[in-house]
Parts: C-alpha cells; structure tokens; sequence
C-alpha cells in the first residue's frame, strides 16, 4: 500500500464505525480497515493517557453528578474500558476489582457501576475482553497461515514453546535447517498478524528482529495484512507481505544424513493462553496481533 493511502485511511479511521462505512464505500478488506484502525486508536491513547489521567479527578466528579463514562470517552476521544478502568480507580476500586469488573460486569459495586461498564465493553472492540480475544485470533490465523506454508514444504521448525528458557527472545520459527528464499539463506521466520507501517516496523525491529539476526543469523518476517510500500526491511530481515509470501517455493537443502525428522511436520500450531485484560494501553497490543495493537 503505499504512503499516501496509508495515511488517508488512517486519518479517516477515527471509530469503528468508519471501518465499516469504509469497508462499503470502497471495497477494503474489512479486517485490514480494523487493524489500520486498532493502530490508530493504541497509539493515540498511549499517548495521551497521563493526559487524561491527570484530568480524572475533575471527570470523576462530573460523573457522580450524573454524567455517564461512555458520554466522558466520547467527548475525549478516548478508548471506553481504559477510561473506566481509570475511572473506577479514581473511585476508589483497587486494581484487582477493576479488573474483575470488565471481566465479569456483575461483580461491580453497584448497578450503576454495572450498567456503566456493560456500555464500556459494548463500545470498545479493541480494550474489551471480546476486542483483545479477536486481536488473539487474528495472531492464531497468522500462526496457522504459517505453520501451513512450513508444513507444504517439508520444512521442520521449533516454535517458541519449544524453545521457551534457552534463549532470550525466539521467533515463532526457528527452522531446523536453513532455506533459500530468492538467495537469501534464512534461519527463522517471524508471523505478524498486523499491517506494518514506519511505526510498527521500528518498534519490531528495536524489540524483536534486530535480536533475532544476533542470536540466530538472517531470517524472514510476514506481515499478513501487507506494509507500506518504500518500507526497507533491517539488514539481514527479508520483508513479506501475506498472499506474496504464501506464493514462495522455497529451496530447502536435503537434510544431513542421520538428522531428526523435522519437527512440526504434522503438528497442529500451538495456541497461546488468553491474556489478562490490560490496564493500560500499550500491554495488550505487542507481539503478533495490530495494536496495537492492536
């Protein structure tokens, strides 16, 4: 996608009804349109998040006078469930309840308070539990999409279960045996289950590529929903967009005599656990899933 589209979907993009309005005006892939979207919103409230915190006394009073928490986020643009978690702080709830709250609306103090967070959670599709368990399914797809791809080939892997406590960071990859890929030899492959602009590709890089060309030589990256174009891959990391990736044949060198079987040959891809609902932005939007992620 290049640049300019990029950025003009991005500032159309304010709320979740303009996915759907753009999805229909111009035939976007809706799910592309949602993690655009998801960027936007991650980014915008981790940056203004003290901002807001800092005005919740004032916000507070205001909703003891009646006003509604969903009525507060709209005027401040901000996302539903983390202006409710800081609400109910501000009222006194400790961390663990607020928590317990938007997990489980019916454990709140009261029925207002109930009511209130049950409007939070229908509003919010990225902050919510049922927006952070699409987020996780769109990571499970990429996943799947890639084990598929490995598995056609004949290619063995270690996931990052398997290789949990003997490194640092690990890919969701690590090829047993090095493949070629358009001459390049590549030791791993990373799934990113999101769109990558200059953003997402810097912070991917700082946290995660540039790591693992240290530890394990040059590698592959797949953003399934494509990247913007111009986008320089770091040195070492080939960049691929989802459909261009799928369409590679790579060469896989025979295997050494006496080597293992390939692992994951025939095994199904490993499925994370659910993660707790986050406090802040910024923790549920790493990794594999938009967002900022979403």
């Amino acid at each position: 996608m290049d640049r300019a589209t990029y950025q003009r979907l991005s500032d159309q993009l304010a709320t979740f009804e303009d996915v759907h309005r753009l999805a229909h005006e111009e035939h976007w892939d809706e799910e592309l349109l949602f993690v655009i979207h998801t960027h936007r919103v991650t980014r915008d409230a981790t940056r203004r998040f003290y901002v807001l915190k800092r005005q919740m006394p004032r916000l507070a009073a205001q909703w003891k006078r009646g006003r509604s928490m969903l009525d507060i986020a709209h005027e401040w643009k901000f996302p539903p469930v983390l202006l409710g978690q800081q609400m109910l702080g501000e009222l006194g709830l400790p961390r663990k309840r607020i928590w317990g709250t938007f997990l489980d609306p019916s454990a709140a103090p009261d029925a207002r308070l109930r009511k209130e967070v049950e409007g939070l959670l229908a509003a919010d599709m990225i902050y919510s539990p049922r927006g952070m368990e699409l987020q996780r399914e769109r990571g499970r797809k990429g996943e799947d999409r890639l084990a598929t791809w490995l598995q056609k080939h004949g290619i063995g892997y270690r996931t990052e279960k398997d290789l949990r406590g003997r490194y640092a960071k690990t890919p969701d990859a690590l090829l047993d045996e090095p493949i070629i890929l358009f001459g390049q030899k590549i030791a791993w492959i990373e799934s990113k289950a999101n769109f990558g602009d200059d953003v997402e590709m810097r912070k991917n890089l700082k946290r995660q590529l540039g790591p693992y060309t240290e530890m394990f030589g040059e590698g592959a990256v797949v953003y399934w929903y494509g990247y913007v174009e111009g986008a320089e891959s770091p040195p070492g990391v080939l960049l691929y967009d989802g459909d261009a990736f799928e369409a590679i044949t790579p060469v896989v060198p025979p295997r050494a005599a006496g080597s293992s079987a390939a692992h994951h040959s025939r095994d199904p891809v490993r499925r994370p656990h659910p993660a707790p609902l986050p406090s802040a932005p910024g923790s549920a939007h790493g990794g594999s899933g938009g967002a900022p992620p979403p």
